[in-house]
């Protein structure tokens, strides 16, 4: 089974308000990037991806858990965050039930995230004469 399946099939176990909300999450998730991939780590957690890991989803008994990896580097004018606000990188939005979710700001906070990771990227990436790939003989 692929990610994308697993993540189907978590939604659908979650029969309550917490599957409705993780779909709501993953869909907004997905529109905001094309290029986003989604994976399944750490023994059943959703995770989506591009030029590195953007966030994590949960969902516990009384909230569904969004944490960005990198959340603590990025800009948050809607105020989304609203847990884990104390650590050096990670943030985290924790929606319980009967939360209105703004798609917009979160569509924005994931492109945020994906700009984030392409700089980060680029940082890391050698540049100049040296940056060339030597290809040896065989």
């Amino acid at each position: 089974m692929n990610p994308s399946e697993r993540i189907d099939q978590l939604i659908a176990g979650l029969t309550d308000w917490r599957g409705k909300t993780l779909a709501s999450i993953r869909k907004s998730i997905l529109e905001a990037d094309r290029e986003i991939i989604e994976e399944w780590k750490w023994m059943g957690s959703p995770v989506w991806s591009h030029d590195g890991m953007i966030a994590v989803a949960n969902a516990h008994k009384d909230k569904v858990k969004l944490t960005f990896s990198h959340g603590a580097s990025l800009p948050d004018p809607d105020k989304l965050f609203n847990a884990g606000l104390g650590g050096n990188a990670w943030r985290a939005i924790d929606f319980f039930e009967g939360d209105k979710m703004n798609e917009r700001a979160l569509k924005n906070l994931v492109r945020a995230a994906v700009d984030y990771n392409q700089i980060k990227l680029k940082r890391k990436a050698p540049s100049g004469p040296r940056a060339k790939v030597h290809k040896s003989k065989k």
